[in-house]
């Protein structure tokens, strides 16, 4: 048993959390601070920090780090254009290093020797949360009762709510489920079998495709070096932006996406997500990149991206090598300014326009009409780059292939 006197836990309000409260005030005889994170999700706030007191915290921090995630976590993960597995746009992933800087901060703040998370020991969560403090703060230890104790079920963490007084919800949850700005993960029920489709209650942000709007919807995005920074012509702050594009592309049912994807930790997991406003910037962001872009520029930083997204899903956001690579990404993105107009219909997003004062494109080039272009040019562009091409050619024909 680690000797602990003061723990600061990362505290949703929930039934796992407030058990974990409670658990660690009795298994480690400490002081607990609770944190909780406002992140955008749609969850009522409002009682938490009363609930956490009246659970045993000393002190109870509600922290709103809205535009912090936006600006600082979120906008820098899509100027690296990433998609883990390329299809999961990592709205859980991004989110738990943040968090972990808040845990850490906290517990500077405080004088604590411990933090404490809510993640099981079969999931990513755990190794993000863990990872991020070993790189912020490796002198501070940390506390995972899902790896500690022998509360291994909804029964038993119910049993031990009701013999502490801890007010539980009376609403069975039917999915485990995660929410911020970004989206809202649902796994576990039916879903924990890949051959079942999922529920009609496995809905949050976006609308069924065939109850969205029958008329498209027609908006525009202005970039800024790869950043969002408008919604039709209006100038809106990070966090403003992320919520004003989940709103408008959840009531048009886009965003979600159920797939099996390979956890960090060896398992496959099969989840259903919802992330409207990533998915509608990831798609205008780089249609703004098929003209403000160079060809080789693009190509290295696609490569990248593979990498880079590995490193957010596998929680070395704190990295030397993520960190090396955002450098590449930003430095990739500034000539990414324009504006995209794009047309939203029943789950898809069609780019219907694209400018940018830093457009690559020429129409005289371009043109079928004529143009300052020598066609005679190809000729020679074409012997020189298939001489490789011939030279193979000539030694298979030796081996007789």
């Amino acid at each position: 048993m680690q000797d602990v006197k003061k723990v600061v836990l990362a505290y949703s309000g929930g039934l796992d959390t407030s058990v974990i409260l409670k658990w660690l005030i009795e298994t480690y005889k400490c002081e607990v601070i609770a944190v909780t994170a406002d992140l955008g999700q749609p969850e009522d706030l409002s009682g938490v920090e009363e609930k956490a007191l009246k659970t045993g915290a000393s002190k109870a921090y509600v922290l709103d780090l809205r535009e912090e995630m936006a600006k600082d976590f979120v906008f820098p993960m899509m100027r690296g254009a990433a998609r883990y597995e390329n299809r999961y746009l990592l709205g859980t992933s991004i989110a738990r290093p943040l968090i972990a800087k808040a845990l850490v901060d906290i517990a500077r703040k405080e004088g604590a020797d411990a933090v404490a998370h809510g993640a099981t020991g079969k999931g990513n969560d755990q190794v993000r949360f863990e990872f991020a403090v070993s790189a912020l703060a490796p002198d501070i230890k940390v506390i995972a009762p899902w790896r500690e104790w022998d509360l291994m079920s909804r029964t038993a963490l119910t049993a031990f709510a009701e013999k502490h007084g801890i007010p539980i919800s009376s609403d069975a949850k039917r999915y485990s489920m995660d929410a911020n700005m970004m989206h809202t993960s649902f796994e576990g029920s039916e879903l924990e079998n890949p051959g079942n489709a999922p529920d009609a209650s496995c809905h949050q942000r976006c609308v069924p495709v065939e109850e969205a709007p029958d008329t498209p919807e027609i908006i525009s995005v202005d970039f800024e070096h790869g950043n969002p920074v408008a919604v039709n012509g209006q100038r809106l702050s990070p966090a403003a932006i992320i919520k004003t594009l989940s709103d408008i592309a959840g009531r048009n049912g886009i965003g979600r996406d159920d797939m099996v994807e390979n956890r960090f930790v060896g398992m496959k997991c099969r989840g259903v997500y919802e992330n409207p406003a990533g998915t509608l910037l990831f798609a205008l962001h780089r249609d703004l990149e098929g003209i403000c872009m160079d060809r080789e520029l693009l190509g290295i930083r696609d490569m990248l991206a593979v990498r880079y997204s590995q490193c957010v899903y596998n929680g070395f956001w704190y990295s030397p090598e993520r960190e090396a690579m955002q450098v590449f990404m930003d430095k990739s993105q500034e000539c990414v300014t324009g504006t995209v107009r794009a047309k939203l219909y029943k789950g898809g997003v069609w780019p219907l326009a694209r400018t940018s004062a830093n457009s690559l494109f020429s129409e005289d080039l371009a043109t079928f009409e004529g143009g300052d272009y020598d066609h005679k040019d190809a000729a020679g562009f074409i012997r020189l780059n298939s001489l490789r091409l011939r030279l193979h050619a000539a030694v298979q024909s030796k081996l007789g292939k």
